[in-house]
């Protein structure tokens, strides 16, 4: 994929997440919201207990969020923390002591993020409108990152790699979640922007 293509690519992707931030209940090309997020293991009383906001623009790969092990006080990243819910599960895990750090290239979605923290009145995290390959961190401040599916739509999957490596203490553990094709596509299905979201 040239520069070119990549840079389509991401400005793609971009629009669609932010569509599913101003209309979830919209067509989209994936699964979005709450019936969604309960089909893949997030429990319905746990959806319940937070805001609407939240699980409503939810278009993660996992409930990554709810089988994680976060310590009380851990420093949480969150990456492609889109409209906040495993951000808000995360905080309520690492408690008053611990915070989280959401970040995601779409503004629409950090709008619906932060309505849900104050919804909440969830105060021990934060969101910021950054790329996953420039992260606005020291090195080794994360005991905990969450990644709930943003690496198959990302041409620069090994700078967000690298950059997870850099910001993740040592012993810290890290909690992935993607979508795995199991051959892969033709060049001309790669840079079909029908097919992304296939």
């Amino acid at each position: 994929m040239n520069g070119k293509q990549a840079e389509q690519l991401r400005n793609g992707v971009q629009r669609a997440y932010s569509r599913v931030a101003e209309k979830p209940k919209g067509q989209h090309p994936f699964p979005v919201g709450p019936q969604f997020a309960a089909s893949i293991g997030y429990p319905s009383e746990l959806l319940a207990s937070l805001p609407a906001i939240a699980s409503d623009a939810f278009t993660g790969v996992s409930n990554v969020s709810v089988f994680a092990h976060i310590p009380v006080g851990s420093i949480v990243l969150d990456l492609g923390c889109g409209a906040g819910l495993d951000s808000l599960i995360a905080a309520r895990k690492a408690g008053s002591e611990g915070v989280v750090i959401g970040v995601d290239f779409s503004n629409s979605m950090l709008t619906r993020s932060r309505q849900a923290a104050t919804t909440a009145r969830i105060s021990n995290v934060e969101f910021c409108q950054v790329d996953g390959e420039y992260l606005p961190m020291a090195d080794e401040i994360i005991d905990v990152a969450l990644v709930n599916g943003i690496f198959n739509l990302n041409p620069k999957r090994d700078v967000i790699f690298s950059e997870l490596a850099r910001v993740l203490q040592r012993g810290g553990i890290v909690y992935v979640a993607e979508l795995i094709l199991k051959a892969a596509l033709p060049p001309e299905v790669q840079t079909s922007e029908g097919s992304w979201f296939a």
